[in-house]
């Protein structure tokens, strides 16, 4: 019986040590984290809204002015339109962000 208790007190130390060895100070280890990340627009350059606007703002401006003023009203639809669009477009993706769930792990000291 008594070696049998010997043993037992063998085998616990040696587990005890191996313990101590993974938290030996200044041993580094992986952390992991679920992070929140946010998706990238589709249309990050918000191509689709400039052109929209300028269409559209071309088509009200050609309805202005005659002649030469009339090409100058289309022209100035166009620049204000495209600009408009882009920027409604912007706002509207700054406004409906979607997210998704990353793993990111790193190595830490300690």
């Amino acid at each position: 019986m008594p070696a049998s208790l010997g043993l037992m007190g063998m085998l616990m130390a040696m587990s005890a040590g191996v313990a101590m060895a993974q938290d030996y100070p200044g041993a580094t280890h992986e952390v992991c984290r679920r992070v929140r990340v946010a998706d990238q627009p589709r249309d990050n350059h918000q191509i689709a809204g400039t052109l929209v606007g300028a269409a559209a703002g071309g088509l009200v401006g050609s309805k202005f002015g005659g002649g030469s003023g009339k090409t100058l009203t289309t022209v100035g639809g166009v620049v204000a339109g495209g600009y408009a669009g882009k920027k409604i477009q912007e706002n509207h993706q700054d406004n409906n962000v979607t997210y998704h769930y990353e793993q990111r792990c790193y190595q830490a000291q300690g």
